[in-house]
């Protein structure tokens, strides 16, 4: 991969640095929120040399780029796209609020995993170290090593409180020392000794906040609105220092007061509750979690247990309710990849998934995910039955994970604890996932004809002879290039023509198959005996209605004939609502080589021949 090419084309392909409202990466994805994103073709971004998929995901454009994402995102930056840009919130007011939701919990937690994980990784490396008597436990060395790795999560309203400023665009510096007020040893001591403490007469109630999550989540929230208006009350001459002031002296007694006390308390509900699941129901919980994780993945919803997660470690020092049943199913990925590339023909796959296997087994499963088994469907449910499995295993077993850390073989330290036989459980348990995907992959599937590979190089009509295509519609015709949509008038799913219809129903131009049918009734894709697949659009950006003025009469998969009614439309509630219904007929797979001849008559009919192939 050229990394300096793949990050100009993806920056390109997204409309420039200047469309681009936040950008930010993990360990496998490029993250964009852009400002304008009507006009991409999700299929033409998954088409750069060097990107496995693109996801969308509310108002996010996810590049799945595997494990050369750092280097493509520094050619990114050096390109002049900035980390988590400026302007992000502009994107946000169309962002629906559960989307909002998980971005920002994914905004707050994602820069944090890496301490968290050192932290967490050096726990489990003295763990090793004191138990062979390499190190003793009373020595200074193990001390000094043991209170760095402790001050990760000791500290975490400061680490949080400062990364919500970042995701919520106020002073992160001001939001840390309210984090850092929470855990000054002077409070602390107030706490300790339990004597009534009060401020400006109010009382103060004496909660512990060390290793706390949500009190700093919430006073940063509300600091957000506070410092924007100190920002409008504070006067150009003295801004500079009345608005941090005016900033800290109202929000500091809420905090204590107020959101301090009330994040503490839910913070502590949740870890009892994720406490009560791991002491009660262990096994549904692994079973589920390792079952459901790769739809948790492709739909984000992972990020809502991250809170539960980070306060169960700060409470209790490990965590049951996620750790246990993702290792068992990022085993499960790589167990199917490595099948898949094992048992098919096809030299590409079977290159693409061994080497996802390998990664996946590791802990990076976006390559597998996307790469092979959301491809090879059977191969996904492969994945779900033996995540399930192995995690009924390691739930049944009591499985916890001790710290964070991308769940793989590189990283099962995050299993070793106070008891030896847990890291033994949570191996079996992988070693479980691990034979039932793969046995179940091998003898299931047919990767060569379950797998449609989407390549650059995607099978196209070459036509030996005239083929005549009969108009869908019937009405005015109007030439592709003046359709007002780029993604039609720049051909960029294909060639042909657009008809404004006069009449409201869209007809089978030939006899084939519904290779595709939207639930709205705005779309249809048909293919015939020859080969030549085409989409009929009625109207532009009439997805927006959702199916309203629209009677599809079809389903994917249907057998239809030529003349064959596909869908009703009503023009006139279709327009009165502010709707361009010109309607793109498009061939999307033609070999370069195919002359395509469009009609030259002003006005056509269903009998009528609307396209020809030379």
């Amino acid at each position: 991969m050229n990394y300096k090419e793949t990050a100009k084309t993806i920056l390109e392909q997204v409309g420039g640095k200047g469309n681009v409202a936040g950008f930010t990466n993990c360990a496998t994805r490029l993250r964009f929120t852009l400002k304008n994103k009507e006009n991409l073709d999700l299929n033409e971004l998954k088409k750069i040399d060097g990107v496995i998929d693109v996801v969308k995901s509310g108002a996010q454009f996810q590049f799945i780029i595997g494990t050369d994402v750092t280097s493509v995102a520094k050619e990114l930056h050096l390109l002049g796209l900035e980390g988590d840009g400026a302007g992000e919130n502009d994107s946000k007011t169309t962002m629906k609020p559960i989307d909002r939701l998980f971005d920002t919990i994914s905004g707050i937690f994602t820069p944090l995993i890496p301490a968290l994980t050192a932290a967490g990784m050096l726990k489990a490396v003295l763990v090793l170290l004191s138990t062979f008597k390499i190190v003793a436990s009373d020595s200074s060395s193990y001390l000094i090593l043991s209170f760095v790795a402790d001050a990760a999560f000791y500290f975490l309203p400061v680490f949080v409180a400062i990364s919500t400023a970042f995701k919520l665009k106020c002073n992160p510096y001001i939001a840390g020392l309210i984090g850092a007020s929470l855990i000054h040893p002077k409070f602390l001591a107030m706490v300790a000794e339990g004597t009534p403490v009060s401020l400006f007469g109010i009382n103060v109630p004496l909660v512990s906040y060390a290793s706390s999550v949500i009190p700093s989540i919430l006073s940063v929230l509300f600091m957000s609105y506070v410092e924007r208006f100190a920002d409008k009350v504070s006067p150009k001459v003295i801004k500079f220092l009345l608005r941090p002031l005016l900033t800290l002296i109202i929000v500091l007694p809420f905090t204590l007061v107020v959101f301090g006390p009330l994040g503490s308390y839910v913070g502590n509900v949740l870890a009892s509750g994720a406490n009560f699941l791991n002491e009660n129901i262990p096994w549904l919980v692994s079973a589920l979690m390792g079952g459901l994780f790769p739809l948790l993945v492709l739909t984000g919803m992972h990020w809502s247990f991250v809170p539960i997660i980070v306060q169960s470690y700060a409470t209790y020092n490990y965590e049951g309710i996620m750790g246990p049943g993702s290792f068992v199913s990022n085993i499960c990925q790589g167990a199917a990849s490595l099948a898949v590339g094992l048992k098919t023909k096809n030299k590409e796959l079977k290159q693409t998934s061994i080497s996802a296997g390998v990664t996946a087994l590791l802990g990076i499963t976006e390559p597998a995910l996307f790469g092979v088994t959301l491809k090879v469907k059977k191969a996904l449910i492969a994945v779900m039955v033996g995540g399930a499995v192995g995690g009924l295993y390691a739930g049944i077993q009591g499985v916890v994970r001790y710290t964070s850390g991308t769940p793989g073989l590189a990283s099962f330290a995050i299993f070793i604890g106070e008891n030896p036989m847990n890291v033994v459980h949570a191996l079996i348990s992988v070693g479980i996932g691990f034979v039932v995907t793969f046995v179940l992959t091998w003898f299931f599937t047919d990767p060569d004809s379950d797998m449609k590979i989407e390549t650059q190089d995607k099978p196209t009509f070459k036509a030996i002879e005239k083929k005549e295509i009969l108009s869908p519609l019937e009405g005015n015709v109007i030439n592709i290039k003046d359709v007002n949509d780029p993604t039609f008038s720049n051909e960029i799913i294909g060639r042909g023509i657009a008809v404004m219809p006069t009449q409201g129903i869209a007809y089978a131009p030939f006899d084939g198959v519904v290779q595709m049918a939207f639930s709205t009734g705005h779309a249809i894709g048909l293919v015939n005996q020859d080969g030549i697949e085409l989409l009929i659009h009625i109207g532009i950006d009439t997805v927006k209605l959702e199916g309203n003025g629209f009677k599809l009469l079809v389903k994917q998969g249907d057998t239809v004939n030529k003349g064959q009614k596909l869908v009703e439309f009503d023009i006139d509630a279709i327009k009165s609502k502010g709707f361009d219904l010109t309607s793109p007929v498009i061939v999307t797979n033609l070999h370069e080589d195919v002359e395509l001849i469009t009609t030259n008559q002003e006005t056509i009919t269903r009998d009528e021949t609307l396209i020809v192939l030379l």
